[in-house]
């Protein structure tokens, strides 16, 4: 998955019910027509639609570290997968989780051959993060998340020094980065910084024209 896209709907209009099945649908046209590595993120609702509509991977933003039985308004991880999710965003700065059930929820996700992406705010937390072998760590800076000001151009040291922190820790794990990415020329940076793929959501979600913005964030690939 080098080079990947990967596109949080999170809680937004823009990104909700048939809005989601639209935007999703657009990703999944751009990912064909230039053959991108896209990834969809939709809120859990919408993830047994979209991965019917689409061709494209489809990532659930959150399980929780339980097994069947009585857990009422908790996210199954068996559940997402049964919707159609090939993979899961973990301890997103929106959601975060303690270190057990971090650890639990990548084992689980192993368990059940789905790709785990666990978010980190800086370096320090790439380190813990990249040793529980997950395989992927996203570092976002929280101030810089729906900012519009570009982790690879405002902080590249924390990209760089994720990727070098993860590579002593654990060569599997691969480091994506996101916060303010909206740009192709973002994306170019973070691959010149040694990102292998980027995680947003306003940037494309918010504007006008998503198309032409995944359009562009892929000419930066």
């Amino acid at each position: 998955m080098d080079n990947a896209i990967i596109l949080n709907f999170k809680t937004y209009k823009e990104s909700t019910g048939d809005e989601a099945l639209r935007l999703a649908k657009i990703c999944d046209e751009v990912a064909e027509e230039l053959s991108a590595n896209i990834i969809v993120v939709p809120q859990h609702s919408d993830i047994y639609l979209i991965s019917q509509e689409v061709n494209i991977p489809v990532y659930a933003q959150h399980i929780d570290n339980i097994k069947y039985g009585s857990n009422t308004g908790h996210v199954l991880p068996e559940a997402v997968k049964a919707a159609g999710a090939t993979g899961c965003i973990i301890n997103h700065s929106e959601c975060r989780v303690k270190l057990a059930d971090l650890e639990a929820d990548i084992e689980k996700l192993k368990e059940l051959n789905m790709v785990s992406i666990v978010c980190t705010n800086n370096i320090a937390v790439t380190k813990a993060a990249a040793a529980l072998g997950p395989d992927f760590v996203a570092v976002e800076p929280p101030e810089l998340i729906g900012s519009g000001i570009s982790v690879s151009q405002a902080q590249p040291e924390i990209i760089s020094g994720s990727v070098e922190a993860a590579i002593k820790i654990n060569p599997l794990v691969k480091v994506l980065c996101g916060a303010g990415i909206a740009t192709g020329e973002d994306v170019k940076k973070a691959a010149q910084l040694g990102a292998q793929g980027v995680l947003l959501a306003s940037g494309v979600i918010k504007a006008k024209d998503p198309r032409a913005v995944l359009m562009d964030l892929c000419g930066g690939v």
